[in-house]
């Protein structure tokens, strides 16, 4: 009798799954044609599978941490690119005031767990969560070891993210000495990146960390632990106590306070971690994480944070995983689709966009219960106050910004009052003082860059600068210089600098930025990956470009097309007032109105001008593409 029931409410629920199915496609389609279809065969399916991850954590039956947080962080930031499955290590009785007690399974239900999902869902990507036990974390230092064993493996081993969860928020020790030794042991060299927040940095150190020099001496402590990067969150000020709360404070009156207003976040990866998917393996670049990398943003002031730190370490494997899946699949690749900065996305692009995932969810949190509300999962970041900044100084509240200027649009909207210098709406890049010649006299060119790579000669360099800046100047039209900041600054009158990733870390190093800065010329970035973004956001530039957005045999470039998802994304990530530059593939003006479109407010041009046959035609169109 009791089969004939059970079979009776398994054939609802494949009933009642099948009605929701073709009812509400949205649900189950990554894409619909549009929210009224009810026909399967009408529903765009996926062409590539999601990513596989794990979550091996504790349940929280309050549903805002644990593994409850995980699996929601795991879906929402990755749009469904993600799939996420779990094993969990301990049960838990909590609800936002506090956890009453805790159970673990058997290690045996752990050990099948893991075996049966690795057997049939193999991941891609790992976050570890909370090993309570000695047991619990030499039991799953072994499946690690074994996950991690090339020899004994056919399958690409998985990313693994540990977060390290020792201490509660109210300072409550979560696991004793022996079971954080075997963690160290036994989990951290498998690990791709450990999660300490400050306290739980503090326990593993086995001292105080208050200033961010302690913080950058403990994260290359704990590197040598094992893992390939470690990320010391700072959430919690470095002045703050365990159990104490700590809430946001204006930065003007944040005299003591050396975290300065903001969370700021370190991050320090390897050598051989930070390699991967660097552009250029011998030029280091502000976001390569083998120098450390200060991800800031701002700290709110709120006690609505419940499940911040499961959160963030299944997001930075999600966001991974995505970059992972992008470059692994070839259906992709060879069907010639734009995939974006999707395809860059390695580790710290993964922690940037993490963290502002975690900062939305934040500052849209409520209180559920009596007790502090949790993280709220909003989805793929979309805004540009939540996206962190690359701190070039840790100890500094700000850092001055170059000559501001706006949009062609944003100076002739009618709620304008801007005094900032007006960018034009095309930008040419030619590589000799005759291209310049033949085109400051053009009606419609307002700005010119200078880019050549044929010579080292710092006279020839400076010679070139001087003569383009001649022809300029007598023509009102403003001369960029890409590269040379020294030259550009000696020859004088010059208006701006545009420089890549790798050159402005070296102008970093010079001292250069401040030079620019005191000579009072505007400053402009490449960029084409989330993690230069950040950087390029930390400067605080005149303006930002993305690169290619299309295929481009211009330059060559080591970033896949970014497509004009990627620049909408851009626009979104980036303050208003800063000018967004698309570049790369746009040869004539239908092209640049779509980039328009799409949210840029000037395009970087080479082949629409050195190929046209008419000149003055070709400016003219594209000026007018952008209007």
């Amino acid at each position: 009798m009791m089969a004939i029931v059970l079979h009776y409410y398994l054939l609802i629920s494949f009933a009642i799954l099948y009605i929701i199915t073709i009812e509400v496609p949205s649900v189950f389609a990554f894409a619909a044609s549009s929210p009224s279809t009810t026909k399967i065969n009408d529903i765009n399916m996926p062409t590539i599978q999601p990513s596989i991850v794990y979550t091996i954590a504790g349940s929280d039956s309050g549903g805002g941490a644990g593994i409850q947080a995980d699996l929601k962080a795991i879906h929402s930031i990755s749009s469904g690119k993600c799939h996420g499955c779990s094993a969990i290590t301990c049960l838990t009785s909590q609800n936002s005031c506090g956890v009453t007690s805790i159970h673990a399974p058997p290690i045996d239900f752990l050990r099948e767990q893991l075996s049966t999902l690795e057997s049939d869902l193999y991941p891609n990507a790992v976050k570890i969560g909370m090993l309570g036990t000695k047991d619990l974390a030499e039991e799953v230092g072994s499946w690690l070891a074994k996950l991690k064993d090339t020899n004994n493996n056919d399958k690409k081993a998985p990313l693994i993210v540990v977060d390290p969860v020792m201490i509660s928020t109210s300072g409550t020790k979560l696991i004793d000495d022996t079971a954080k030794a075997a963690m160290i042991e036994k989990v951290f060299p498998y690990a791709d990146l450990v999660t300490p927040n400050k306290f739980e940095a503090e326990e593993l150190l086995g001292k105080k960390l208050t200033s961010p020099e302690d913080v950058e001496v403990g994260a290359r402590e704990i590197l040598a632990m094992g893992p390939q990067a470690v990320l010391i969150k700072g959430g919690h000020s470095l002045l703050e106590e365990q159990g104490k709360s700590s809430s946001a404070v204006p930065l003007s009156d944040d005299a003591d306070n050396v975290s300065v207003g903001y969370a700021q976040d370190y991050l320090l990866l390897s050598i051989a971690m930070s390699e991967e998917g660097k552009p250029v393996k011998d030029q280091p670049r502000l976001c390569d994480g083998s120098r450390g990398v200060w991800l800031r943003s701002d700290r709110y002031d709120t006690i609505h944070t419940h499940g911040t730190g499961c959160t963030l370490s299944s997001s930075i494997a999600a966001a991974w995983a995505m970059g992972q899946r992008e470059r692994d699949d070839t259906s992709i690749n060879k069907s010639g689709e734009q995939i974006g900065a999707l395809s860059s996305m390695y580790l710290v692009d993964a922690c940037c966009i993490a963290k502002a995932y975690v900062n939305a969810g934040i500052a849209r949190g409520v209180q559920l219960g009596k007790g502090p509300g949790p993280v709220v999962h909003t989805g793929f970041p979309n805004s540009y106050k939540r996206f962190p900044t690359i701190a070039l100084d840790a100890n500094s509240a700000s850092t001055p910004a170059f000559l501001p200027m706006q949009s062609y649009h944003k100076s002739k909207s009618l709620d304008s009052s801007s005094s900032a210098v007006t960018l034009g709406r095309i930008l040419p890049i030619v590589d000799t003082v005759e291209w310049i010649e033949r085109l400051v006299s053009t009606d419609g060119i307002t700005d010119i860059q200078l880019r050549f790579k044929d010579t080292t000669d710092y006279a020839t360099i400076l010679d070139r600068i001087q003569r383009a800046q001649t022809l300029c100047k007598t023509n009102g039209v403003r001369l960029w210089i890409n590269d040379y900041w020294k030259a550009a600054i000696e020859a004088g009158e010059c208006f701006g600098i545009h420089l890549g990733q790798e050159d402005m870390a070296k102008c970093v190093q010079d001292g250069g930025l401040d030079l620019i800065r005191s000579a009072g010329l505007a400053f402009g970035v490449s960029t084409h990956s989330y993690s230069e973004l950040a950087a390029a956001l930390g400067v605080r530039p005149s303006y930002i470009s993305l690169g290619p957005v299309f295929a481009t045999t211009s330059k060559d470039v080591k970033f896949d097309p970014q497509g004009l998802e990627t620049v909408r994304q851009w626009r979104s990530l980036m303050p208003p007032e800063i000018p967004l530059i698309a570049i790369g593939g746009i040869g004539d003006s239908n092209v640049a109105r779509i980039v328009k479109e799409a949210g840029a407010e000037c395009v970087a041009v080479i082949g629409a001008f050195t190929k046209a046959d008419d000149v003055a035609k070709a400016v003219k169109d594209l000026n007018d593409a952008m209007s």
